[in-house]
């Protein structure tokens, strides 16, 4: 069972941090850190797949034979298989090289991308996963600032329908950033 760690409320949007799995998460959509072919095999997209049901990979190939490749800081949308979500929202994150290839601001865009795809969709309650900061190699301690500047960012907009944004994170030491930055 997933427990929240911290609640913040900011313009009307509450902002939580949850320690546990993503895909047991009850909001209307959750995001998967999807590579740009979306084919799932690791990390939180090979869990949320093996979880979801292998509707996730048939509709993720569509989409991809449809529109092709997802470009790294953007996003695709699927059904939730089995998932107790409506949606899932493939944000593609960058891997980190070091620091010097935009991978900030391809981070803050796979962030923002979702958020703003969530609201597109009217959904009121979105969880997202630590992106990037897995097998992708994006060191925590520069993920979370940028994390936290994206849902600021997107909050600042005003939006009309999120509500809820969860960050759902996988294990402590992940989870101990979150709560110095947040």
């Amino acid at each position: 069972m997933n427990k929240i760690i911290k609640e913040i409320k900011v313009n009307n949007v509450e902002i939580k941090l949850v320690s546990g799995d993503i895909t047991i998460e009850e909001t209307d959509a959750i995001v998967n850190a999807a590579n740009s072919q979306l084919q799932h095999g690791g990390g939180v997209a090979g869990a949320i797949l093996r979880k979801g049901g292998p509707d996730i990979q048939k509709e993720s190939n569509e989409y991809i034979k449809k529109y092709g490749k997802v470009e790294t800081g953007n996003v695709a949308l699927t059904a939730g298989g089995k998932l107790k979500c409506k949606y899932i929202i493939h944000a593609v994150g960058p891997i980190w090289e070091g620091g010097n290839q935009q991978e900030e601001k391809l981070l803050y865009d796979a962030v923002f991308n979702s958020l703003k795809k969530a609201e597109e969709l009217k959904l009121n309650s979105l969880a997202l996963p630590a992106i990037s900061a897995g097998i992708y190699g994006y060191p925590i301690e520069k993920a979370v600032p940028v994390y936290k500047k994206a849902v600021s960012d997107f909050i600042n907009t005003n939006p009309q329908f999120l509500k809820e944004i969860r960050f759902v994170i996988y294990g402590k030491d992940h989870l101990d950033y979150f709560l110095k930055e947040f």
